[in-house]
């Protein structure tokens, strides 16, 4: 097993969900996923070895990652979302999170995931 920090991503957009991965691989961490439904980013949340999380706030058909971010969190497991909304997206509970704005830059998106994963 590598011992290289571990990135989980939890985004239903394909291309955006490839390009986090890319920037990931590019930083030099491994990728954990990535997860495009609530139901696999609650299994991966729970039961995978992880330094850290990017979440996509919504999953499309209603589905929210908030209870994704609660397994993290009670694990004490950091993450950030990810969300063309802004805070104002965000839910009761996690309006502290980091917040990534999509469109991001490479650098935007290192700066956000050196801060995340110290």
């Amino acid at each position: 097993m590598s011992d290289r920090r571990r990135v989980l991503v939890v985004e239903d957009e394909m291309m955006v969900a490839m390009l986090v991965e890319d920037m990931i691989l590019e930083l030099g961490y491994d990728v954990v996923g990535p997860a495009m439904t609530l139901e696999s980013g609650l299994a991966l949340a729970r039961d995978e070895p992880l330094d850290g999380a990017i979440l996509d706030v919504n999953l499309g058909h209603g589905a929210r990652t908030t209870p994704i971010a609660e397994v993290l969190k009670s694990r004490g497991v950091p993450f950030m979302f990810a969300t063309g909304y802004g805070s104002n997206a965000l839910i009761e509970g996690f309006r502290d999170a980091p917040v990534l704005k999509k469109p991001f830059s490479m650098k935007e998106f290192t700066q956000a995931l050196e801060r995340l994963i110290k």
